[in-house]
């Protein structure tokens, strides 16, 4: 990950000067032109420091005055937290918990922190709208034939050009287009596996994950995989010695629910580990491109040089989940793949493909991402600073460089299951650690999302659930 930047750890500083109480709300800021003869910056440097601080929201800007600390105003109101239905029946088992859980998130009032992906209001429907429009008023079958099994051929290739980050070089025929990036990942192990195989998978990952494989007959092999410390190549290449492994996957950027990102060093030589055995890598990118450092962290596939990494991705993450659009690059393993999507979705929707496509070609999408970055960039530092405010001390939060998850460690007496069930009786919802793995572990973490903007109701929501945390550890 990058260096801060000089503003950024000026800011940073200033920040912690306010949270300390050493400089109070209302009070007023040295000038720019003081605060870079302080600090010894040029006076560009010092205003992006204060900026900064204006985007957070801890300071503002007052015309012909200068620069003040804002009111917080911590007393919040109390928000209705849907109570209306007890759910006082607690199902056993991982598959069981999800299943429940699933049934009841979408709740009227339900305060949602357990989707991983951003809110409706951080994405283009107006634009997309138009772009639809506009490619069912040029399409000349108005977008209702079957499209090509491979997908919209505009489509893959600004998937290649945009989508993929600049260190992937493919060819726009390597792209097929699937249902989303859960499609992807299915028909990637139906490709190159068999039932009775075994898969390495990271832990803690994605509970999603744990289903498919179970259901295709698969066997498990967890391989810990650190939210600092990351990924033990050393244990993984004893893995391989020891044990027959058909395959391997890996959320390389901004893992779910960790939210680390293996360094592309170890990327490289995770690829060529597995390149040695002949093992292949299905490399789930779905988070890649909320990144919030200066620039875009390789996938495993750019290092691929054997055609072993078969990467997928969607736009579920960054433009419409609802479209349910998504790609893979299967690599050597293209026309195997290619048969079994036909066996089972033939083609994918021709007009969310199209529209996709043209957004893009509108020059629509780089405006979007960029701004999405930065809203999502500050959410994550919102709803940390949140979590410190409300939550017991000693609890430990991530601090992700991209996607939307925060991974939080809470006192070894909590029991999240407990807790998500008692957050969800009062209208929030959360991920308990325990259903990201199927080893038992984690029992005290839970996951939750930040891609909705911070509001009084999360903010409301997230004071509740700091308190039963409180509760659950005094007992």
């Amino acid at each position: 990950m990058r260096k801060p930047f000089i503003y950024e750890k000026i800011s940073g500083q200033i920040r912690t000067l306010i949270d300390q109480g050493v400089i109070k709300p209302g009070d007023k800021l040295e000038s720019v032109r003081a605060l870079s003869v302080t600090k010894n910056v040029s006076l560009s440097t010092a205003f992006k420091a204060y900026e900064e601080l204006v985007i957070k929201d801890v300071i503002e800007s007052r015309p012909k005055s200068g620069y003040y600390v804002k009111h917080q105003n911590p007393q919040l109101s109390e928000v209705s937290m849907a109570s209306d239905t007890i759910l006082k029946i607690r199902p056993q088992g991982t598959e069981k918990v999800i299943a429940f859980a699933h049934k009841h998130i979408s709740r009227q009032g339900i305060v949602q922190l357990s989707v991983s992906a951003p809110d409706i209001s951080l994405l283009p429907g107006a634009k997309l709208n138009k772009s639809m429009n506009e490619v069912l008023r040029l399409s000349s079958d108005s977008c209702l034939n079957y499209e090509a099994v491979e997908g919209n051929e505009e489509l893959r290739r600004q998937i290649v050009r945009y989508a993929l980050g600049t260190e992937v070089y493919n060819h726009p025929d390597e792209v097929i287009v699937t249902q989303g990036c859960i499609e992807s990942l299915v028909l990637c192990l139906m490709t190159i596996t068999k039932p009775g195989d075994t898969i390495i998978i990271e832990r803690p990952a994605y509970f999603s994950i744990y289903n498919i494989i179970k259901n295709l007959g698969l066997k498990i092999l967890e391989v810990n995989v650190h939210p600092t410390q990351g990924l033990n190549l050393g244990f993984l290449e004893k893995c391989i010695t020891e044990i027959k492994v058909s395959a391997c996957i890996f959320i390389s950027n901004f893992s779910n629910p960790t939210g680390y990102c293996i360094p592309d060093d170890i990327k490289e030589k995770l690829v060529g580990i597995l390149a040695k055995a002949n093992i292949p890598l299905i490399e789930d990118d779905i988070y890649g491109e909320i990144y919030f450092g200066s620039s875009r962290p390789r996938t495993c596939k750019s290092f691929d040089k054997k055609g072993l990494v078969l990467l997928c991705s969607s736009f579920s993450k960054t433009l419409a989940p609802g479209y349910r659009v998504g790609w893979c690059l299967p690599g050597k393993f293209k026309e195997r793949f290619l048969e079994i999507k036909i066996m089972h979705t033939v083609s994918s929707a021709s007009p969310t493909q199209a529209a996709i496509a043209q957004f893009f070609n509108s020059g629509r999408y780089d405006l979007h991402i960029k701004k999405l970055r930065k809203t999502v960039h500050l959410e994550s530092i919102r709803y940390r600073h949140v979590i410190a405010k409300y939550f017991p001390d000693g609890t430990k939060v991530t601090s992700p460089g991209g996607g939307y998850v925060l991974w939080i460690e809470l006192d070894r007496k909590i029991d999240a299951t407990n807790l998500f069930y008692e957050a969800l009786n009062r209208g929030i919802s959360i991920w308990p650690g325990s259903i990201f793995s199927v080893s038992k572990g984690f029992r005290n973490f839970i996951r939750i999302s930040y891609g909705t903007p911070m509001n009084q109701t999360i903010e409301a929501g997230l004071k509740l659930l700091g308190g039963l945390s409180y509760a659950q550890n005094a007992s």
